[in-house]
């Protein structure tokens, strides 16, 4: 401010000068007013280079002057500074806050208080099929047209959740999305959404499975306990006593089998995985399987006219194929397991053909290939769930528990093999299992095919040894 009065003084000292230099007093007189003229409209040009660039605030024309309207100009670039910093960190803020929630695997979608699309993730937007770009400022409830949804969202009761139908969902594999509404700031809401589909199939096996297990259970246990009622109160002959006892044994059996199969999955879900020390020769493996599946194989048609055809790899092949990482014990029941269901739900007169073929990556597969009666594609996904059958009553017949292939799937997983199961119905099925490289040590003559070859099974004359008892696991 003081400047300001010095310009201006100075402006009229000047022209006091000048004038009285020129005309005199009245020379002085008219000299003074047009100074301070030119001193008003030099003062207003200043102002109005200040007031031009305060306009387009660009910080990078900001005028230099001194004086009153230089110390404006300085404390406005100082404030427009300051503000665009808070801006950039307000910015950068709010995009390290959306990119937390685009990487989040929950869908979020923020709305407005009329109900409309402020912002979206990508999750959402996949489960939704919504546009992030083309959708903002469109209605949800114009969007997401279910009329459960709808429901829930005219309700305006958002305490719960309401599960929905996902967009990709078929009747092979349903999805199904969760969808929370919670309302936040001067009438928002906030859109969580969250895929349940692997939460309700979970619980959708857990139910399955415990009314599995009470009815695999309950059933031989109430035949038990009507067999030792009977037992206790009627007078039997020693021919029928004999009978109820050996339909007694093979129910408890049974009871022991789905005891035994259940720990051996439980021991399998909660140990480690196999490492790489222990090395087993395949030829010991398979000869096992040989000798086990011949034997199933007697028992199930000793009252056929005739049996399988049963074909394994050869002892030489055998040799040359290597050996495998892993627990002896678990690869011998994945393996004797398949060779088993195949023996099992193939008819008399049937072929079972066990190959072992080594690949160009330097793993393996073994596969098992039956002429059985097949298995609807339906099924096939479902194979390996406990207590999941095809055919309960001929799984039942044929001594299976129905935890044989998930206790295949646990073993194939815990040594980083696959699992592939293809069947058609009428032709047969083929089970294989491929381990990885990292788990075959090949015999220096191991190359490339299936290693076969064709033995026929004796056709059975007399009662198949006791040794050998019927099991869907090991």
């Amino acid at each position: 401010m003081a400047w300001r009065f010095f310009f201006f003084l100075s402006f009229q000292a000047v022209g006091l000068g000048l004038g009285w230099w020129w005309a005199g007093p009245w020379g002085a007189v008219l000299a003074a007013v047009g100074a301070s003229w030119a001193w008003f409209l030099w003062d207003l040009w200043r102002g109005a280079r200040v007031v031009r660039w305060l306009r387009h605030g660009d910080l990078a024309k900001a005028p230099s002057l001194n004086g009153l309207w230089g110390e404006v100009a300085d404390r406005a670039r100082r404030l427009l500074r300051q503000s665009q910093a808070d801006i950039e960190a307000s910015d950068a803020r709010l995009q390290e806050i959306l990119a937390a929630l685009q990487a989040t695997p929950n869908g979020v979608v923020l709305l407005d208080a009329e109900g409309r699309i402020e912002w979206c993730n990508q999750i959402a937007a996949s489960q939704f099929s919504l546009d992030a770009v083309r959708d903002l400022g469109q209605s949800i409830g114009n969007l997401l047209r279910d009329p459960e949804f709808s429901a829930y969202y005219a309700a305006q009761n958002f305490s719960g959740d309401v599960v929905l139908q996902g967009r990709e969902s078929t009747p092979s594999r349903p999805v199904r999305i969760s969808v929370h509404l919670h309302p936040y700031g001067d009438g928002r809401t906030l859109l969580l959404s969250r895929d349940v589909t692997a939460l309700e199939q979970a619980e959708a096996m857990r139910r399955d499975f415990v009314a599995n297990v009470s009815h695999e259970i309950r059933t031989p246990l109430t035949v038990l306990m009507g067999f030792v009622e009977t037992l206790q109160t009627l007078p039997l002959s020693a021919e029928e006593r004999s009978r109820y006892l050996g339909m007694m044994s093979q129910q408890a059996a049974r009871m022991q089998s789905v005891v035994q199969d259940l720990l051996t999955l439980s021991r399998l879900e909660g140990s480690p995985p196999p490492g790489l020390t222990e090395w087993t020769p395949v030829e010991s493996l398979l000869r096992r399987c040989e000798d086990e599946a011949r034997g199933l194989s007697a028992l199930l048609t000793r009252s056929q006219t005739s049996g399988h055809t049963l074909e394994f790899p050869a002892v030489e092949e055998l040799r040359r194929a290597g050996q495998l990482a892993g627990v002896p014990v678990e690869l011998q029941s994945a393996l004797s397991n398949l060779i088993g269901n195949a023996v099992r739900y193939t008819p008399a007169g049937g072929s079972i053909r066990v190959e072992w073929a080594t690949l160009e990556d330097g793993g393996a597969r073994f596969s098992v290939r039956d002429t059985g009666p097949g298995i609807e594609a339906v099924h096939i996904p479902r194979l390996t769930e406990r207590f999941y059958r095809v055919d309960r009553s001929r799984s039942r017949e044929t001594g299976g528990t129905g935890l044989g292939l998930a206790i295949v799937k646990h073993v194939v997983q815990r040594h980083s093999a696959v699992l592939a199961i293809a069947s058609t119905v009428g032709k047969g099925s083929v089970f294989s299992v491929t381990f990885p490289a990292h788990r075959v040590q090949r015999s220096p003559n191991a190359h490339g095919a299936a290693l076969t070859t064709s033995v026929k099974a004796p056709v059975p004359t007399g009662p198949a040894p006791s040794s050998v008892q019927p099991s869907a696991s090991p």
